[in-house]
């Protein structure tokens, strides 16, 4: 009921005809169009940045993504550097102690059987000790 009292309130406002008032509404109506674009011209800019935003923060979660998956290929290429250098010392210590000749010979007669004149070489196979050791082993755990 009262919204039914305040539209004919509403309705019995006039407006003016005047020169004035035409000139004010033409202004309020100008006014109303110029926020009408600054809002638009803002949403629009916030969009714009939203998405700068976006694009970007997708491509840092790639970097970033990609710096992980690079430094754990860098821990396994540092493990591996860690791993040839020990091999590369091993080396470097297997050719100083060919370098002596006591070494050699006493590598020579050990492992490629050779011997002193009048010397016999009595050969012990490595693999059936091996074998014998693993048999007993077993047999013992049970």
């Amino acid at each position: 009921m009262e919204r039914r009292k305040m539209t004919k309130k509403i309705n019995k406002i006039a407006a003016l005809d005047t020169e004035y008032a035409k000139k004010k509404y033409v202004e309020f109506q100008q006014q109303q169009r110029q926020l009408v674009f600054r809002r638009r011209r803002v949403t629009a800019i916030f969009i714009g940045a939203l998405v700068i935003f976006s694009i970007l923060g997708f491509q840092i979660f790639r970097d970033m993504q990609r710096m992980n998956q690079l430094n754990e290929l860098k821990v396994e290429a540092n493990t591996e550097l860690n791993q040839v250098n020990v091999d590369v010392a091993q080396l470097k210590e297997d050719v100083s102690l060919l370098k002596d000749d006591d070494y050699v010979t006493k590598l020579a007669r050990s492992k490629y059987f050779y011997s002193k004149e009048g010397e016999q070489i009595y050969p012990v196979l490595e693999s059936n000790t091996k074998e014998t050791n693993q048999a007993t082993s077993s047999t013992t755990a049970k």
